[in-house]
């Protein structure tokens, strides 16, 4: 087993701990693969002498090391329980009988046997589910599977969809289950004779038999009421009060509306979307208007009783608009003039949210709501909302009532989105209140406008399934017990989404409730029922299939990094609703300290207690943990706004596995090393201020925010190469922060040099790896 060691002579650390410098110990039992890049076997030097950062292990050197490793690859699923490779990594899938890594991926592939073995080295059982993951054009898509008004064939005891773990006995005639165990019959049309192996002749015909991922057309039985679904509608609800006019954003909206709207998704094939659109202007009161393609201009009606919302009508308010083209483009001409000279700066919130809900239950369809919001809602109204970011609660017992939504009309307002399929809102400006997320501060057209433009496109392009309803099934042994993200759970075993698209990740939590079979491994199968944007009911399948081992070191050697601080940032989010800061973080350090003291105990080499050793797939497991102590979130600093730290909690709980590594490490890109007559990107360097030089030209990117950092002597000439413009007033900052060295702006910067001291409070990553492990030894003492 591959495992990394460092050891630490005593000097007094920055805990007022006995710790010191890592020296490398030598190879043992062939322990060294993970050794530490550029570190001799033996570095025992005077214990005094400072800590050596290149001694501890690096995030870049794993990610490389897994690049040139697997990179270029085609990774075939057709083995049980193969870690796959990084998420950094470049490498193709080719399904032979597992769901993709996109789809899935697991903070461990071999599962401990029994439920004793994992309370005992406490690393989460855990799988990130991405059901709708973008698949590269070099992949095959998924195949649709159609068994016509029979529908998909499910075992009759759990009801798991049919897939490669179902084993066909009786010369073809009945089938075994293999999440259950229950013997089926093989209904009479899709009965198909076995081949001297036992396998079916059709094996290779039927994606459901030998692929990890396919889609079933759904039958009536699937459907609301038992009638197919409409196509969906997006309705674009526009806050026309002062500030949001004044800005220049309501133009912008309009503008950019005018080409975006022949842009919606479309079926595959299609020459034109089925989705209908309709538009709604608000502020005190709400304006709808009626686009019908018959009519010269359009107009409008408007509804000033907020308390009752009701949506004034309905033919002609969503319309297609490749055929309403004219009069749609005519009242987003219309709209900036129309508000232009309004002193209104009062504005309401829920009613609108309600109208657009009304309006898709009136046409029986679902879809999404574009709430172009822009201040906090103050007007008389359902809904009303008051500033709730009071600094003096950080710290205290009563922090986390500062991330507890509002009771009420919200809360019933987000069921009614669930239950009728419509979910979305765009929220700009500051808006200092915690209850809805927003996404841009102080919003200036020519700062953000650009950003608020992209963000909506990829918004209104992605592709996506409305009225969705996932179910995770488990062979026998354990089941899926918790879920975490962006979704709604009436009871406990359906999560319930709006919509689902290519962003948005479920973490599922496992527990076993009886002894696994090391034989036959573990079994897990997602089912996602949906509707399709042309209003097609299908459900999207993805299985997965793990190892089971009673040996503590073939989970260890089989962990993911990256999926398992993915876990513990959503469950760490979660815990603060209901615990104070203080005790969720020492939770996060202290079974950090667990898994890695269990490993030692069960798994590594006897060694001096001086020794930290570290299993080679979480070898940086403490700097992703480090990091995530010191988000916005967990931080706990008066300096930070409440919003900025519910927004970010919001935004991480729907993350997939690869955004929330590149958040938790951030790509530092040391931009003057770069060949300009090439294409290649210079490697990333580690996240500290120690990899930054005076006459260098580095880019920090963490899948949110874009930094350009300039050295005091970066030479003039090196901007004039690599940007090809003559000065730095000449680069368009768009959605990229341009940070000079020792300006004031650098402070933003470093807050994402995560190896270094937290400027708002939290452990460097070398002193966090201190602490880290003298918790393990007093747990091993």
């Amino acid at each position: 087993l591959s495992e990394i060691i460092l050891i630490w002579s005593p000097i007094s650390g920055p805990y007022g701990a006995q710790m010191a410098g890592p020296q490398m110990a030598g190879p043992q039992s062939g322990a060294f693969q993970g050794g530490f890049p550029g570190g001799p076997a033996q570095m025992a030097g005077p214990p005094q002498k400072k800590l050596d950062p290149d001694s501890i292990p690096s995030t870049t050197q794993v990610i490389e090391d897994d690049q040139a490793k697997r990179g270029g690859q085609v990774y075939v699923t057709n083995i049980r329980g193969q870690v796959p490779p990084l998420v950094t990594t470049d490498f193709t899938v080719q399904d032979q009988g597992n769901a993709s890594p996109r789809f899935m991926r697991c903070t461990t592939y071999s599962f401990p046997s029994t439920a004793d073995l994992a309370k005992q080295c406490k690393v989460p059982l855990a799988a990130i589910i991405k059901p709708f993951a973008t698949v590269p054009k070099n992949e095959t898509p998924l195949y649709i599977v159609n068994h016509g008004e029979t529908g998909p064939i499910r075992c009759n005891r759990c009801k798991a969809y049919m897939c490669p773990y179902m084993q066909f006995m009786d010369g073809g005639r009945r089938y075994q289950c293999g999440f259950c165990s229950c013997v089926n019959e093989v209904p009479v049309q899709y009965f198909q004779h076995l081949d001297h192996m036992g396998r079916r002749m059709d094996l290779y015909e039927r994606p459901e038999l030998s692929l990890g991922s396919y889609e079933f057309i759904a039958t009536l039985d699937y459907c609301k009421n038992n009638k197919p679904p409409n196509p969906p509608a997006y309705i674009f609800m526009i806050d026309v009060s002062y500030n949001n006019i004044k800005s220049g954003l309501v133009k912008l909206i309009c503008e950019e509306l005018k080409t975006l709207l022949d842009r919606l998704p479309k079926e595959e094939g299609a020459e034109t979307s089925p989705i209908k659109v309709g538009f709604v202007t608000y502020n005190k009161i709400l304006h709808f208007y009626n686009v019908k393609s018959a009519l010269a201009q359009p107009q409008m009606m408007v509804v000033s009783d907020v308390a009752e919302m009701f949506v004034p009508l309905l033919d002609g308010f969503l319309v297609n608009f490749q055929e309403s083209r004219a009069v749609v483009n005519n009242l987003l001409d219309q709209i900036p003039d129309m508000f232009a000279d309004t002193n209104e700066s009062e504005t309401v919130f829920a009613p609108v949210i309600q109208a657009g809900v009304e309006a898709l239950k009136a046409a029986e369809c679902s879809g999404k709501l574009f709430i172009f919001h822009s201040s906090i809602p103050t007007a008389e109204a359902p809904g009303k909302l008051k500033n709730r970011d009071d600094r003096k609660l950080v710290g205290t017992e009563k922090e986390k009532t500062l991330f507890q939504p509002l009771r009420g009309v919200y809360e019933q307002l987000t069921k009614d989105c669930v239950a009728q399929g419509c979910y979305e809102l765009f929220c700009i400006t500051a808006l200092l209140w915690t209850d809805l997320k927003p996404l841009f501060f102080s919003f200036e057209v020519e700062v953000n406008g650009q950003q608020f433009v992209s963000d909506l496109r990829r918004d209104v392009e992605k592709s996506i399934g409305f009225d969705a309803i996932m179910r995770v099934r488990t062979g026998t042994g354990f089941r899926a017990t918790d879920f975490f993200g962006a979704v709604y759970m009436n009871n406990t075993t359906d999560v319930e989404m709006a919509a689902v698209d290519c962003d948005k990740a479920v973490t599922v939590e496992f527990k076993h409730d009886d002894t696994l079979s090391e034989e036959s491994g573990a079994v897990m199968q997602c089912a996602l029922l949906y509707t399709t944007i042309g209003g097609q009911r299908r459900l999207r399948i993805h299985n997965l299939s793990l190892n089971c081992s009673s040996q503590l070191s073939e989970l260890y050697k089989s962990c993911e990094t990256d999926a398992l601080i993915n876990f513990f940032a959503k469950s760490a989010y979660r815990a603060m609703l209901n615990q104070p800061l203080k005790t969720v973080r020492e939770i996060l350090v202290n079974q950090t300290a667990h898994m890695l003291a269990c490993y030692r105990k069960h798994c590594a080499s006897p060694s001096a207690a001086s020794q930290l050793i570290l299993p080679d797939a979480m070898k940086v497991f403490p700097v992703y943990m480090n990091s995530l102590l010191k988000t916005p979130t967990l931080v706990g600093s008066t300096e930070l706004s409440t919003d900025d730290r519910a927004f970010h909690r919001l935004l991480v709980n729907a993350m997939g596995v690869e955004e929330t590594q590149v958040l938790l490490y951030p790509r530092l890109i040391p931009l003057h090393t770069m060949d300009v007559s090439s294409d290649a990107i210079p490697a990333p360097v580690r996240c500290s201020e120690e990899r930054l030089s005076e006459s260098g030209i580095f880019l920090l990117e963490n899948g949110l925010s874009m930094f350009l950092w300039l050295g005091q002597a970066c030479p003039p000439d090196l901007i004039q190469n690599l940007f090809n413009v003559p000065s730095l007033g000449h680069l368009s900052s768009e959605g990229l922060l341009i940070v000079k060295q020792k300006d004031r702006s650098e402070m933003l910067f470093r807050q994402h040099l995560v190896e270094d001291k937290g400027l708002h409070g939290g452990a460097s990553y070398m002193d966090f790896l201190c602490y880290v492990h003298r918790e393990i030894r007093q747990l091993l003492t």
